[in-house]
């Protein structure tokens, strides 16, 4: 495994990589900051991370960059890579709730409900950072809930998504 850093409007990212796909990206001290992280070699040159950074630099300048070029691959059990499938999907600058990403997974196995806790959990277990826009998800009430690298940050990227800056 590899990694490389990134100084962001939030503080310093850390990018992961098996070589060939983007697999994770961790904010300095966020909660799931992966422990093993001194085991992987350091290289910034990877074209993935080539790649990766000038998408954060285009997005930290409030574009919305396409994700299609970057190769990502989520390591997690089954449950976690479809709630991550559907984080990925949310549109840029657009949120949706815990409730919602449930009803989406009940409705595509056929199930009459998923726990919005459960979806919570997986959510806040996203390996990719930013790259899967867990930062978009927010409570029923419309509240801003659990981030793993805080709230002050979930507000910011909000925020640097959206034209009124209401959150």
């Amino acid at each position: 495994m590899y990694y490389c850093t990134y100084v962001s409007k939030i503080g310093l990212l850390y990018l992961v990589s098996d070589g060939e796909s983007l697999c994770g990206c961790y904010l300095e001290n966020q909660k799931y900051f992966p422990n093993d992280i001194d085991d992987y070699q350091f290289n910034e040159e990877l074209n993935v991370f080539v790649e990766s950074i000038a998408w954060l630099e285009k997005y930290f300048n409030g574009e919305n960059p396409s994700i299609d070029k970057i190769p990502l691959n989520f390591y997690g059990t089954d449950f976690r890579r479809t709630v991550w499938k559907v984080l990925k999907e949310i549109p840029f600058g657009e949120v949706i709730t815990y409730r919602d990403i449930g009803e989406i997974i009940a409705k595509t196995r056929g199930i009459k409900t998923m726990s919005a806790q459960a979806v919570g959990g997986a959510v806040g277990h996203n390996p990719l950072l930013i790259f899967i826009p867990c930062h978009r998800v927010i409570g029923a009430d419309g509240s801003l809930t659990g981030y793993a690298a805080g709230l002050e940050n979930k507000k910011f990227l909000l925020n640097l998504e959206s034209d009124n800056n209401n959150y």
